[in-house]
């Protein structure tokens, strides 16, 4: 998970009920294989006083900035997001790496043309 991500900024009151997911999502941050796919990134803790609600920022490692409401927003459904987002990025940089254009632009005269359907052969007609 954290090999998409540059910077994570965990926030929390630590009298605050509504921490579970920030809890969470720091044991997750601090597990070893996470640290292991990305030991650059940076994981901040930032205990508050006040009764700001329990938030999550990440920094995806091109520069966009998401924060969540972790008051409403369970740990997995973090991870899940970055995890899609993580992939395709990763998608974006083959492209962009292989010279081609990014995004993909599907001519509409192509998605609407026939496709043939395909269905497994019997064992008899590989025979043939």
């Amino acid at each position: 998970m954290l090999k998409f991500l540059s910077k994570v900024r965990i926030e929390f009151n630590a009298l605050d009920p509504r921490i579970a997911s920030c809890m969470e999502f720091l044991a997750q941050c601090n597990a070893r294989k996470a640290k292991e796919s990305n030991p650059a990134c940076q994981v901040v803790v930032k205990r508050r006083t006040d009764e700001h609600p329990p938030q999550i920022t990440v920094t995806f490692v091109n520069g966009v900035e998401e924060v969540f409401d972790a008051t409403s927003t369970p740990a997995q459904n973090i991870r899940t997001m970055i995890l899609e987002k993580g992939q395709y990025l990763e998608t974006e940089q083959m492209f962009h790496e292989a010279g081609e254009a990014w995004p993909v632009i599907i001519p509409d005269e192509e998605l609407h043309q026939f496709a043939p359907g395909t269905k497994p052969r019997k064992a008899e007609e590989k025979k043939l």
